[in-house]
C-alpha cells in the first residue's frame, strides 16, 4: 500500500485519502478502537540492495514496543522521508509487522552529450552536488530539478533556445541509466539598451563603459553584443560608479527590464534610473589617532573643499593613508572615509576616521611552493627584515623581488596576526614555480639564421641556489658558437655578483647576406657587479676578445669589398683586445618574463683598453616602460641607441667588425634580418656605428588562452635605422638623417613552450624604399631571444 507522493507538487486530497486508507487498513487488520500491538518480529519484503540495516535505523520501531495504529503510520513516513523507496506497504500478521518495500533504482550510467560551452567535467561537479551521481539513489524529483536549473544557467548566458531533454532507460537489477541531450543554441544578441531618465550625461557616454555592446558592425569580432546577465550586472555597477564618481549621491537605479522577442533571438534592455542633484565638497577633516602628522596625511587626500564628490577619491584617500601607516608597522589601520550630506547646500562634508592600532612586529617570514628553489634564495630578496616593525611597502618591494627572478610564474603575500599577541604578524610568501633551465638537443629555425642546431644546458636557478649557468654548443647557417657562462647574483651577502663568460665564434656574414666577410672570435671575461638601490646595479667586466676577420675574395686575390680592403691596409685584419664594460641597470619590471608592467633601463660603455691591437669604445643605451591599462593589457614603449668610434687620433673609426645593423624580429621587425642601413661597395648592408630603434606596442591577452603569462600578444609600431659618422670609402653618406628612418607596423605573438620560445610577426612596412629587403612574415622557433 502506497504511503505517499513523492511528487511534491501531488494535491493534499490525494495524499489525504492514502493516509487514510492506511489508517482504516491499519484498524481493520488490527485493532478495534485503538487497540495497542505488541511487536514480537519486523520483517523486510523486497530488498534488492539496501541493507536491512539502513532500514532499521531509519525505523523508529524495534521488536518488543507496544504500538498503535498513529505510532505506526508515523514510523512507515519516516521511513519514506529516507529517499531510499519509491512506494511501501505495512501489514500486522499476529504480532509480526511486515514492509513491503520498493526501492528506488540506482543511477548506474549518466551520460551528458550536446554540450560545448560548459565542459562535462563541470556539468558532472554540479550535478553530483545536487544529488544526481553514478552509484547513488535515483529520483526524478531531482532530474527535473536539475533539468530547471541547467536551463536556467543557460539562460543567464543569453542562450533562451536551449533545450535539455532527458532519458530515463530502466536496466536489470532495478538501475538506470540517465541520458541528458544538451542544445546549447545560440547567444541572444543585445539590439538595443534604453537609458530612461538620464539627463546630465547623454547615452553614448553612459553606455560607452558598459562591457554589453548593442550589436553593430565591430561586434563582430567580439562578444559584446551577446547577452549574459553577469554582464548586465556587472554594466549596471559601473553605470553606479560613474555617478557616484561625478557627485551624484542620490543616483538610484529604480528598475530594469529584460524583455526577448517571439524568437528569442533578440534582446533589449531598458535601465530607468534617477540621477538626482550633484554635491559638492565643502570640507575634508581628520579624526581618530593621528599617528602620522595631520600636514603629512593631507598630502594624501584626493579631494579638496569645493571638488565635485567622487566615491572612488573618497576610497583612493583610505586606502593611500592606510598604506601610509602601513608603511609605519601599523599593518591593520583602518582608515573609513564618512560623509555627512547636507540636502539643502546639496555638500559633503568628508571626515577620514583613522584607527591605526597596535604597531606590528615581523616574528617570521615563512616561504611555501619553493620545492626546487632553496629558500635562501628568497630570503635574500627581502627588504622586510624578521624582527623589525612590519612595512607593508617592503613587504610588497620583497614580493616584486622575487617576480623578477624568472623563477616563478606567481608571487602571493599575506600577513597573519600571530596568536596570543597583538603586536606580532608573521608574513608568508607562496610561490609558484616554473622552468628555469634545460637540458637539450635541439633543432629551431629562424629566418634570419636559417637552421640552428644546439645543444645545452642551461639552468637560472642551478640546484636552486639561483645561480646561473649555461654550457652550450650551437650550429646556424651563418653561425657556430661554443659558450661558457656563469653567474652568482649574491657573491657576497651585500648582493655583490660575480661571474664569468668564455666563447668561441665563427661568423660567416656573406652566408648572412649582410657582407662579404666572416670572423673567427674567441674570449672571456669576468665580471661583478654591486647594487646601488633596491632596483639598481653597477657591473663592471673585465675581457679578452681575439678576432679574426676573413674575408672573401676573388680568383685574382682582390677583396671583394672596398671597405675590409682599406681597413685591412689602414690596421690589418687580426685583433687581440682588452675590453673594459661598464654598465648600469635599473629594474622595474613586475616580473622576470613577458613583463606587463614596470620600467627597465641599462646604460652600457665598452672600451677597447689601451694596449688593445684597436682601440675604439661602444656606449649604448636600452630601456623600455609598460603602462598597464587593464587586466593584462598595458601599452610598452622601447628605445634602443648605440654609438661607436675609435679611441685616439690612430683610430679614427669604430671597427667595421663591431658594426651595429638594424632589420629583423628583434629589431624593426617587416624588414629582414641586418639588412637596414648603409650598404659595402659590393651592394650588401655594412652596418653602421650610430643605431637607432623605437616601438611602441599595445600589449593584450587572447581571451581563450588560460595561461595568459606564458602567451603574450601585442599590436606594434617599429621604427628606426642604423648610420655611419665615418666612412670607409668616398662617396656614402654620413651621419643622421630622419628621412632614412623606416617604420612597420603589425602584430606579434611570443610563446614560451616546453620546446623553447616561439616568436612570430606579421608586419608591413610603411615606408619602405627601392632596394630594401622586406618581409611580412617573421618567425623564430627554439632559439633565445
Amino acid at each position: 500500500m502506497k504511503l505517499f507522493n513523492s511528487n511534491p507538487g501531488a494535491s493534499s486530497l490525494a495524499v489525504r485519502g492514502l493516509l487514510a486508507l492506511v489508517l482504516l487498513t491499519l484498524s481493520c487488520s488490527l485493532f478495534a478502537r485503538e487497540e495497542m500491538l505488541l511487536i514480537e518480529d519486523i520483517r523486510l519484503q523486497g530488498l534488492q540492495r539496501v541493507s536491512p540495516g539502513s532500514v532499521f535505523s531509519a525505523l523508529p520501531l524495534q521488536t518488543g514496543d507496544r504500538v498503535s495504529s498513529s505510532e505506526i503510520t508515523t514510523a512507515a513516513k519516516e521511513l519514506y522521508a529516507s529517499g531510499l523507496f519509491d512506494d511501501l506497504s505495512v501489514y500486522a500478521d499476529q504480532g509480526v509487522l511486515i514492509f513491503d518495500l520498493q526501492e528506488r533504482p540506482t543511477l548506474h550510467e549518466l551520460a551528458i552529450d550536446g554540450n560545448k560551452k560548459v565542459t562535462t567535467e563541470d556539468l558532472m561537479g554540479g550535478l553530483s552536488q545536487a544529488g544526481l551521481q553514478e552509484g547513488q539513489i535515483f529520483q526524478r524529483s531531482t532530474l527535473d530539478q536539475i533539468k530547471l536549473e541547467l536551463q536556467r544557467m543557460y539562460h543567464a548566458q543569453g542562450r533562451y533556445t536551449a533545450r535539455i531533454e532527458s532519458q530515463v532507460e530502466e536496466l536489470p537489477r532495478n538501475q538506470v541509466k540517465v541520458s541528458l541531450d544538451i542544445s546549447e543554441g545560440s547567444v541572444a544578441t543585445l539590439r538595443r539598451i534604453n537609458l530612461v531618465g538620464n539627463q546630465a550625461f547623454d547615452k553614448a557616454t553612459l553606455i560607452n563603459n558598459f562591457e554589453l555592446q548593442e550589436d553593430q558592425a565591430w561586434t563582430l569580432f567580439s562578444s559584446a553584443d551577446q547577452y549574459s546577465r553577469e554582464k548586465l550586472g556587472g554594466d549596471l555597477e559601473r553605470l553606479r560608479s560613474w555617478y557616484l564618481d561625478r557627485g551624484y549621491l542620490r543616483f538610484n537605479i529604480e528598475s530594469t527590464q529584460v524583455s526577448i522577442s517571439p524568437d528569442k533571438q533578440d534582446i533589449y534592455i531598458t535601465i530607468n534610473l534617477h540621477e538626482g542633484e550633484q554635491y559638492r565638497v565643502s570640507d575634508v577633516e581628520l579624526a581618530g589617532d593621528l599617528i602620522i602628522p595631520a600636514a603629512e596625511m593631507q598630502l594624501l587626500q584626493q579631494l579638496q573643499a569645493g571638488d565635485i564628490f567622487s566615491r572612488s577619491a573618497m576610497t583612493g584617500t583610505s586606502e593611500a593613508m592606510r598604506r601610509r601607516l602601513g608603511s609605519e608597522g601599523y599593518t591593520f589601520a583602518e582608515v573609513s572615509g564618512r560623509p555627512e550630506i547636507n540636502e539643502e547646500t546639496r555638500e559633503v562634508k568628508l571626515t577620514f576616521l583613522v584607527e591605526p592600532g597596535n604597531r606590528m612586529y615581523v616574528r617570521r617570514v615563512n616561504f611555501r611552493g619553493n620545492t626546487a628553489t632553496q629558500d635562501e634564495v628568497l630570503r635574500r630578496e627581502l627588504l622586510q627584515l624578521e624582527g623589525a616593525s612590519a612595512n607593508t611597502d617592503l613587504i610588497q618591494a620583497s614580493k616584486a623581488r622575487m617576480e623578477r627572478l624568472g623563477f616563478f610564474s606567481q608571487v602571493s603575500v599575506e600577513t597573519s596576526p600571530v596568536a596570543g599577541s597583538e603586536d606580532l604578524i608573521d608574513v608568508t610568501y607562496t610561490v609558484e614555480e616554473q622552468p628555469s633551465g634545460s637540458i637539450s638537443a635541439n633543432v629551431g629555425y629562424s629566418q634570419s639564421s636559417g637552421v640552428v642546431f644546439g645543444a645545452s644546458v642551461s639552468q637560472s636557478n642551478f640546484l636552486g641556489t639561483g645561480n646561473t649557468v649555461s654550457l652550450s654548443a650551437n650550429r646556424s647557417d651563418y653561425r657556430t658558437n661554443y659558450s661558457f657562462s656563469y653567474q652568482n647574483p649574491y657573491y657576497t651577502i651585500d648582493g655583490v655578483s660575480r661571474g664569468f663568460n668564455f666563447f668561441y665564434r665563427e661568423t660567416d656574414y656573406d652566408a648572412l647576406g649582410v657582407s662579404n666577410f666572416a670572423s673567427d672570435a674567441y674570449g672571456g671575461n669576468v665580471s661583478y657587479g654591486y647594487p646601488i638601490s633596491s632596483d639598481s646595479r653597477l657591473s663592471l667586466s673585465l675581457g679578452l676578445d681575439n678576432t679574426d676577420i676573413k674575408s672573401s675574395r676573388d680568383s685574382n686575390g682582390d677583396y671583394l669589398i672596398d671597405e675590409v680592403e682599406t681597413f685591412d691596409n689602414l690596421y690589418g685584419l687580426e685583433f687581440l683586445n682588452y675590453k673594459l664594460t661598464g654598465r648600469w641597470i635599473q629594474n622595474k619590471l613586475n616580473r622576470g618574463v613577458l613583463p606587463t608592467d614596470g620600467s627597465y633601463q641599462r646604460l652600457s660603455l665598452e672600451l677597447a683598453a689601451p694596449g688593445s691591437d684597436y682601440e675604439f669604445y661602444k656606449a649604448e643605451y636600452r630601456g623600455q616602460i609598460y603602462f598597464p591599462l587593464a587586466d593584462e593589457w598595458s601599452l610598452k614603449f622601447r628605445t634602443e641607441l648605440g654609438y661607436g668610434d675609435g679611441l685616439g687620433s690612430d683610430f679614427d673609426r669604430l671597427p667595421f667588425y663591431e658594426h651595429y645593423y638594424a632589420g629583423g624580429l628583434n629589431s624593426v621587425r617587416g624588414y629582414r634580418s641586418s639588412r637596414l642601413g648603409p650598404e659595402n661597395s659590393s651592394g650588401n648592408a655594412f652596418g653602421g656605428n650610430l643605431l637607432t630603434e623605437g616601438s611602441a606596442e599595445l600589449i593584450f591577452p587572447l581571451f581563450f588562452i588560460e595561461d595568459r603569462r606564458s602567451m603574450q600578444t601585442s599590436l606594434f609600431v617599429d621604427g628606426g635605422n642604423v648610420f655611419t659618422t665615418r666612412c670607409y670609402t668616398s662617396g656614402c653618406n654620413t651621419g643622421f638623417d630622419e628621412n632614412e628612418l623606416r617604420f612597420s607596423a603589425g602584430i606579434s605573438l611570443t610563446w614560451l613552450t616546453a620546446i623553447g620560445p616561439l616568436a612570430f610577426s606579421m608586419a608591413e612596412p610603411l615606408n619602405a624604399k627601392d632596394g630594401d629587403d622586406t618581409e611580412f612574415f617573421q618567425f623564430s622557433i627554439g632559439q633565445t631571444f
